[in-house]
C-alpha cells in the first residue's frame, strides 16, 4: 500500500534528518547588514506551521530563540498537540546550550505548563476513544459513507495531536470507502496537506496526480448533471464551478512546486510556482501551510538559477498574476530589475541581506546555499560572454569580489566547463579561447560526409536483403502488426 511505503521513506527521512542532527546547524545572523523582522514574517502563518517555523528559527537564529519562545508557547497553547508543546521547551534548551549566556536561561522567560499537559492528554484521549467507538460502529453497520466520514475525522484528529502517521494511515483508508469522485478529491487533498506538513516532498506528486484525476472527474460530473437552469443562473453557476477549480489547481501547483524544491528540481519548481494562480486561489493555504510571499521567493531564486534572460522577461516580469505575489516581497522586484539590467554586484549585494529571511524557511532552508552558487555562476557567465578578454580587476569591481575571490570563482566555473576560457595569472587577464573557425567548418564538413557514407552503407545493405529475399513478412492474414512505412534510411539504426 501506498502508506506502507510513504512510511519505510519516512524512516530513511529520520535516519537521515538524525544524522545531519549531529553536524553543527547553519548559524545566520540578524543586524543591520541582515534585518529580520520576526513578528511581522510570523504574523502571516497560523497554527502548526506557525510554530514549527518558530522552531526552526530558534535553530538557525538562537538570538532570536527568546521571542519566537514566547510567541510559540502563546500558539501551542491554542491547540492540542502536546508533544509540539514539549518540543518548544527542548528546543529552547539546545540553543541556551549553544549560546550560553547571551540569552535568558528557560526557566526566566517561561515555565513548564503540567496541568494544561494532563488535562490536555485527558480529552485527547477521549477525543480517541469516542472517534475510535464510532468508527466500530459503522463499520459493524456496513454504511460505507459513515465509515469514510469515521476515517476523515479520525485522521483530522491525530493529525491535531501530531500523530501524523496515524493520520495518513486513516485518510488512505478512507479512500477503500469514497463513493464520488469530490469524496476521492477530498481524501487527496487531505493527504497532500499532510505531506506538506512532513515535508515529505517525494511523494506530495503522487497524490497531486491522483488528485487531479479527481478534479477532473468532479469537473466533468458536476457540468452533465443538476437541473436546467435559466441562462443566466446558469453562466453564474458555471463560473462558480470554474472558481472552484481554479483554486484547487492552485494548490495543487503550491504543493507540486514544493515537491520539485524539496528534491533540488529547481527548473520544475520554477516553472510549476509560476503557473500558480492568483493568491485567493490560495484560500486557507495562504497562512495554513504557505504564505503568497514564499511562493514569490521560491519561483524567482529558481528561475535566477536556472532560466534563461528572455524567459525571465516574459515569464515573470510580464506575468501579471505572478506580480501579485512579488507585491508580498517587494526585495524581490529590485533583485529582478538588477539581474536584468546587469547590476551583479547589487543582485549579490540583496542576496546577501535576505539571506537570513531565505534560510529562517523550513522549506528553502536546505536549498539557499545552492541556489545562491547556482545565480552567481550564471552572473558570471551572461557577464564575460561579450569579451574576448577582461582585466580580473574591472571584472570583480562588477561583482563587488577582490581579484583572489574573482579568480576562485572563474577557475572553477572554467574546470566545469561553463566559461571556455583561460586565466593569465601573471597579468590577471581573463582570455576566451580563441576557436579556429576554418578547422571547425572542415570538421564539420568531415563529419557530415562520414555520417551520409554511413547512411548509404545501411541503404545498400536493406537492398540487398530484399534482393535476397531475406525480409521478415507478416502471417497471413494477420494485419494488426504496424510496420514502419518511413524512408528506409529511418528504420536502420546502428553500425554496419
Amino acid at each position: 500500500m501506498d502508506v506502507d511505503i510513504i512510511e519505510e521513506e519516512q524512516h530513511l527521512a529520520q535516519t537521515q534528518s538524525s544524522r545531519l542532527a549531529g553536524k553543527r546547524p547553519i548559524r545566520v545572523p540578524v543586524d543591520d547588514a541582515h534585518p529580520f523582522e520576526l513578528e511581522t514574517y510570523i504574523s502571516s502563518y497560523s497554527g502548526r506551521t506557525y510554530v514549527e517555523r518558530l522552531l526552526h528559527i530558534m535553530s538557525v537564529c538562537p538570538t532570536l530563540a527568546p521571542q519566537a519562545l514566547q510567541l510559540a508557547i502563546t500558539e501551542a497553547l491554542k491547540g492540542r498537540d502536546t508533544g509540539l508543546y514539549r518540543e518548544i521547551f527542548s528546543r529552547y534548551e539546545r540553543a541556551h546550550a549553544d549560546l550560553g549566556d547571551e540569552i535568558p536561561e528557560l526557566s526566566a522567560l517561561a515555565s513548564f505548563d503540567h496541568q494544561w499537559v494532563e488535562e490536555t492528554n485527558a480529552k485527547n484521549q477521549a477525543e480517541r476513544t469516542k472517534l475510535e467507538v464510532e468508527l466500530k460502529t459503522y463499520s459493524s453497520n456496513m454504511i460505507k459513507e459513515s465509515i469514510r466520514m469515521a476515517h476523515r475525522d479520525l485522521g483530522d484528529f491525530y493529525r491535531s495531536i501530531g500523530d501524523l502517521s496515524a493520520a495518513l494511515k486513516h485518510y488512505t483508508k478512507s479512500r477503500e470507502y469514497c463513493t464520488t469522485s469530490q469524496h476521492v478529491l477530498d481524501m487527496c487533498m487531505s493527504v497532500v496537506e499532510l505531506l506538506m506538513e512532513q515535508r515529505n516532498y517525494s511523494h506530495v506528486a503522487t497524490y497531486v496526480f491522483k488528485a487531479e484525476a479527481a478534479l477532473e472527474s468532479v469537473s466533468v460530473v458536476r457540468a452533465n448533471t443538476g437541473p436546467e437552469a435559466p441562462a443566466g443562473a446558469a453562466q453564474i453557476q458555471k463560473e462558480k464551478r470554474n472558481a472552484e477549480r481554479e483554486k484547487t489547481q492552485t494548490k495543487l501547483d503550491v504543493a507540486t512546486g514544493l515537491s520539485h524544491l524539496g528534491q533540488s528540481n529547481y527548473e520544475k519548481a520554477a516553472n510549476t510556482f509560476l503557473k500558480v494562480g492568483p493568491v485567493k486561489g490560495m484560500d486557507e493555504w495562504s497562512r495554513k501551510l504557505i504564505a503568497p510571499g514564499d511562493v514569490a521567493i521560491y519561483a524567482t531564486l529558481c528561475a535566477l538559477a536556472t532560466f534563461p534572460r528572455p524567459l525571465i522577461r516574459t515569464q515573470i516580469l510580464e506575468n501579471d498574476v505572478f506580480g501579485m505575489y512579488i507585491e508580498q516581497e517587494p526585495y524581490i522586484r529590485e533583485l529582478l530589475e538588477s539581474y536584468m539590467s546587469n547590476r551583479f554586484k547589487n543582485v549579490l549585494e540583496i542576496l546577501e541581506r535576505y539571506s537570513t529571511r531565505h534560510h529562517i524557511d523550513i522549506h528553502l532552508h536546505f536549498h539557499v546555499v545552492a541556489l545562491t552558487n547556482l545565480i552567481r555562476s550564471k552572473a558570471l557567465v551572461m557577464y564575460f560572454q561579450p569579451f574576448s578578454s577582461i582585466r580580473l580587476e574591472r571584472m570583480g569591481q562588477a561583482f563587488g569580489w577582490t581579484v583572489e575571490e574573482l579568480e576562485q570563482e572563474v577557475v572553477s566555473l572554467i574546470q566545469s566547463g561553463d566559461i571556455k576560457a583561460r586565466v593569465d595569472r601573471q597579468n590577471k587577464i581573463l582570455k576566451a579561447k580563441e576557436t579556429d573557425q576554418r578547422a571547425a567548418l572542415f570538421a564539420k564538413a568531415i563529419k557530415s560526409g562520414q555520417d551520409m557514407q554511413a547512411t548509404d552503407r545501411k541503404l545498400l545493405l536493406r537492398m540487398r536483403l530484399q534482393q535476397a529475399d531475406l525480409v521478415v513478412k507478416p502471417p497471413k492474414g494477420q494485419t494488426g502488426y504496424n510496420y514502419p512505412t518511413g524512408h528506409p534510411s529511418e528504420m536502420l539504426s546502428g553500425d554496419y
